[in-house]
């Protein structure tokens, strides 16, 4: 559907370098990046609001690169929602298709449909100025679906709006997707893209350093920005060794670990998630592969349970869900056995 070739725009100090991107049908890809990577930059030109140094646009297998806005079939709702405050919100909804010379009767039905589908149809005749966040999110949206754009782009949706609400915008853009919509979305926040994304891609100071499924791109990172960026806190510089086809690493801190598959690198860097490290008082678990000791020494609450620091020569981080039965048991200073398995035990590469 969408084919981005390697895209180059410099934007004063910033370069945005040899970017490419497939969307299909149906996608909802979300475009993950802190600020400043270049983020809305890419959106800017697959809307035509800029147009790039080098590279092409293909959008339905029909060249975009140079053409206006208008002519794209591209929707874009911006992150501070740039809703007319002197319009109603029927006005709002209904000024693309004024632009265009629709008649009024085939307006009022298009606007009545997708405030419908937005369910602002009581706030059709409202100023927007009494709209909360979530209003105004919604409206913009409309705006932007009832000229049934083939592409929806989204910049930061839910970024201004409070916290109560985005569950319900969530919910409204997923439901927006199954309905056949295809969608980029780009965002700082790796928890909007697991709930969200079909497809991800990750950029980093102006270039796509990975892409793939939020499972494949999450379980597996390229390397060790995307790590920290999807919340991985363990990291070991590790030495790796293989004998009659079996893998270990020694990391710095002194552990000795066994490894799923062959072909290590001499030196390279393990990571694990918090959420795949196992914790237990019991020495019963000694006889586990990746077994070791280690001390407590912090205990932090999360909105969905604890993250437990403990020091076995290297630093572990470790999370608990809420009501698991270990946690009152567990106190900073105590002794605790910590496994790792083999299978959860990442090699960065490119790192």
């Amino acid at each position: 559907m969408l084919k981005v070739n390697n895209i180059s725009k410099k934007l004063g100090d910033f370069n945005l370098t040899d970017v490419s991107l497939n969307v299909s049908e149906g996608d909802y890809y979300v475009l993950l990046g802190r600020s400043g990577s270049g983020k809305t930059q890419l959106l800017e030109l697959i809307a035509g609001l800029t147009i790039p140094d080098k590279g092409s646009i293909f959008l339905d297998n029909r060249e975009i690169t140079f053409l206006r806005p208008q002519h794209r079939n591209v929707g874009l709702v911006f992150q501070d929602f740039a809703v007319f405050p002197h319009m109603t919100t029927f006005d709002n909804i209904a000024y693309p298709l004024k632009v265009a010379r629709i008649a009024n009767s085939e307006i009022r039905l298009k606007v009545e449909k997708i405030a419908g589908l937005m369910n602002i149809i009581p706030l059709l005749d409202r100023q927007t100025t009494n709209l909360s966040g979530g209003e105004l999110q919604r409206t913009a949206i409309a705006r932007t679906l009832v000229t049934s754009p083939r592409l929806l782009l989204l910049d930061e949706p839910l970024a201004s709006i409070d916290a109560s609400l985005k569950d319900d915008i969530t919910r409204l853009l997923r439901s927006i997707n199954k309905a056949g919509q295809t969608i980029i979305h780009v965002t700082h926040d790796y928890s909007e893209a697991i709930g969200l994304a079909s497809k991800i891609g990750v950029i980093h100071n102006g270039k796509i350093v990975q892409t793939g499924a939020p499972t494949e791109v999450f379980s597996k990172p390229v390397n060790r920005f995307v790590a920290r960026y999807t919340g991985i806190r363990n990291f070991f510089r590790t030495t790796f060794k293989s004998d009659s086809g079996i893998s270990t690493g020694r990391t710095e801190g002194g552990l000795e670990l066994t490894l799923a598959g062959t072909g290590y690198p001499p030196n390279g860097l393990l990571i694990i998630r918090s959420n795949n490290v196992r914790l237990s008082i019991s020495d019963t678990d000694k006889l586990n592969t990746n077994t070791f000791s280690g001390r407590v020494v912090e205990i932090v609450a999360t909105p969905s349970g604890f993250d437990i620091e403990i020091d076995a020569g290297d630093r572990i981080f470790a999370s608990v869900p809420e009501g698991d039965k270990l946690l009152s048991e567990l106190r900073e200073g105590s002794d605790v056995h910590i496994n790792m398995a083999p299978s959860h035990l990442v090699c960065l590469k490119g790192t």
